[in-house]
């Protein structure tokens, strides 16, 4: 037993941490590494930029200059299906949107924009219009993109239909909005969409006014709100929706944790946890303004203080929490614990305006060879192609019907062969999957990989070895059925003659009393 557990140990070192599983698992490595986005402005010198950090570290993987986009002005698309993404920074005091693409650190594309709701596939401009009276702060789209939420300096949340914005049978009308979540008094500074597919999810809406609203867009009702001591200027939900942080800016960069949840305690049940809010319009849930001194843990604990002002946040994949402030200071916490895990100072001087983490892209400049098919077995391809970066277009100026008549956008199409094991997302393929499984599943005292030609005759043998172990099991698994039932009949049977020989007594007993009472009557009559 003792050299069969040796000899599996060496087994699966060779599979962990063996040479062909670096040559095969490098990759995957890398593409399933988190890493932080990171966009920084400055309106005097306008010496912004975009740059990747690793959030383990803090060191800096790639930098995108010539960026001074505002907060809400900045998005990224991901490398996937065997394109690469692309990175989209809308400037400032310019109608100019910067386009950089991963695999170079430099701008790609500079865009004119025409300031409307384009195509960015293929330029074509699908709709213009007025949505607000004044100037509109954030963009949201749903998780599932069937719907654009706006936010406004006129205090209102403007939801729009994006099938409708498309319909063009519509073009030559003003389009309406899905509904106006208008209950904010001041202008609104963040948006912050729930999981769910459009219309049944729900949304954060934050204000100057002070207050975060809870809507669900399936009622098209207010369900909750939420009163801070301090204006709020952006927002942090949790995926799984059971609390959210929001964030001032003001000078001593206050950031609130807000559970959706409380613990009530019940001497009989123990403690019982139900949701908040819910109740309309008169429900307010007021966020105490807790100072550092307090000596209210419970409370105390829901504050974070960061001590710069802050211009966002936000949370990675594994629930930490990404402030960014105006000193350019990025502070990584812990969000169950508010621990500061990670100061990252490499910005400081510059304001950080977006914050987000994404899986280290495939095809990071500087970081991995650009190909495809990475194999380390004899019949890999010798000829790597490079992957190919997501077009992006100049975009038009005015709409054009016969643009849109002819609108073409350019894909690149996944091979037909292609399995679900050998996309580039993982670099996984099928063979090594199952040879992988066959070794893990095999017998313990197989010292290499099992190959197509006795993995047969071992299962054979595998396979009467089990049988052979079943039949020795019913063998004694009837013998002890036997012994059971023996012991139950010697049971039942004392218990059964122990109650008859009782029942004997008790009657015998009854007879001699009675005999006795015949007896003192005959005296009495005597006498």
């Amino acid at each position: 037993m003792i050299q069969e557990s040796s000899m599996l140990e060496t087994n699966l070192k060779k599979l962990f941490f063996g040479p062909e599983c670096r040559r095969k698992n490098c990759a995957l490595t890398m593409h399933l590494h988190e890493i932080i986005f990171c966009a920084t402005s400055s309106p005097a010198s306008g010496s912004g930029s975009i740059t990747l950090h690793d959030i383990s570290t803090g060191a800096s993987l790639a930098s995108f200059k010539q960026n001074n986009a505002f907060p809400h002005c900045t998005t990224f698309l991901t490398s996937k299906n065997a394109q690469g993404g692309f990175i989209l920074a809308a400037q400032p005091d310019k109608s100019l949107l910067h386009a950089y693409n991963f695999q170079k650190d430099q701008i790609s594309l500079k865009i004119v924009l025409p300031e409307k709701l384009t195509c960015v596939s293929s330029g074509t401009l699908f709709n213009s219009w007025d949505a607000h009276y004044r100037q509109i702060n954030v963009l949201r789209f749903t998780r599932d993109d069937a719907a654009l939420l706006s936010g406004s300096d006129d205090s209102g949340v403007s939801v729009w239909s994006i099938s409708r914005l498309l319909d063009g049978d519509s073009q030559n009308t003003l389009p309406l909005p899905y509904f106006t979540l208008s209950d904010h008094t001041l202008p609104v500074t963040d948006i912050v969409c729930g999981i769910g597919a459009f219309p049944e999810c729900r949304v954060l809406t934050a204000s100057v006014d002070h207050s975060v609203k809870l809507w669900d867009l399936s009622s098209r009702t207010l369900l909750t709100t939420f009163m801070f001591p301090q204006p709020i200027s952006c927002l942090a939900w949790e995926t799984t929706e059971r609390l959210f942080f929001a964030a001032s800016s003001s000078d001593d960069g206050s950031i609130y944790q807000m559970n959706l949840f409380r613990q009530l305690e019940d001497k009989s049940k123990g403690n019982i946890v139900e949701a908040v809010g819910g109740g309309g319009l008169n429900d307010v849930i007021r966020a105490m303004d807790i100072d550092e001194s307090s000596s209210n843990a419970s409370q105390k604990k829901r504050l974070i203080t960061v001590g710069h002002p802050v211009t966002c946040i936000s949370l990675s994949l594994t629930s930490s929490l990404l402030v960014g402030t105006s000193s350019g200071l990025l502070y990584i916490y812990d969000s169950p614990t508010h621990q500061l895990l990670r100061t990252i100072s490499t910005h400081k001087g510059l304001s950080i305006s977006y914050l987000a983490t994404l899986l280290k892209p495939i095809d990071l400049t500087g970081h991995v060879s650009i190909s495809l098919g990475l194999n380390s077995s004899a019949s890999s391809v010798t000829t790597m192609d490079t992957i190919p970066v997501k077009p992006i277009v100049p975009f038009q100026r005015m709409r054009d019907s016969k643009t849109r008549e002819t609108h073409e956008v350019s894909m690149m199409l996944p091979s037909a062969q292609r399995h679900e094991y050998e996309d580039e997302s993982t670099l996984y393929t099928k063979e090594a999957l199952l040879r992988d499984h066959a070794f893990f599943t095999g017998s313990a005292n197989s010292s290499s990989f099992m190959d197509d030609s006795n993995t047969v005759p071992v299962l054979k043998s595998r396979v009467s070895e089990l049988e052979t172990e079943v039949a020795t099991l019913r063998n004694q698994l009837g013998q002890a059925k036997g012994v059971n039932n023996l012991m139950w009949e010697t049971v039942v049977q004392k218990v059964v003659h122990g109650q008859g020989k009782s029942a004997g007594d008790d009657s015998a007993g009854d007879e001699r009393r009675r005999k006795r009472g015949r007896s003192d009557d005959d005296l009495d009559v005597h006498s």
